[in-house]
């Protein structure tokens, strides 16, 4: 498996969307992003959407994996790779946005992720349609960061 960085254009649309149901959103952070994935044998089986926000902060915007290869570690060791590679660079935070429960919590925080603050209705207000997991709507965002 490869992890590297690569064109926007080589990242399925659809895996994107696994992570983030809102075409409109993904739209909105793609361009000037760091496209960063998992290859297997040339094929893209997960992805990291980054963007810089100054020499020294970026930010998260997605980590997409393919249903069939979730929990096999894939996102993790992608997204590990992606923070070594964005230190290389000259990043030394990286901050996300993620719902407040969920397996999405424990899978940052497991990566060295720590709360910074709550963004009250985020996916109210930013979502067309509601988000369920676990038959629980997702409300509000927790703002997260990591120091490379």
């Amino acid at each position: 498996m490869q992890y590297i960085e690569v064109k926007r254009s080589q990242i399925p649309r659809d895996l994107l969307l696994e992570a983030d149901p809102s075409e409109a959103s993904v739209s909105s952070y793609l361009p000037d992003s760091w496209c960063f994935a998992a290859l297997d044998n040339g094929r893209v089986l997960a992805a990291c959407i980054v963007k810089p926000q100054t020499n020294s902060l970026a930010e998260i915007f997605n980590v997409s994996v393919y249903p069939k290869l979730q929990g096999q570690g894939v996102g993790s060791e992608l997204l590990k790779s992606v923070l070594s590679q964005l230190s290389s660079k000259g990043i030394s935070r990286v901050e996300l946005g993620t719902g407040t429960f969920g397996y999405q919590l424990t899978y940052y925080q497991r990566l060295g992720f720590r709360v910074d603050s709550i963004v009250k209705d985020y996916f109210l207000l930013n979502y067309p349609e509601p988000i369920y997991e676990n038959g629980i709507q997702h409300k509000d965002m927790l703002r997260l960061y990591a120091q490379l």
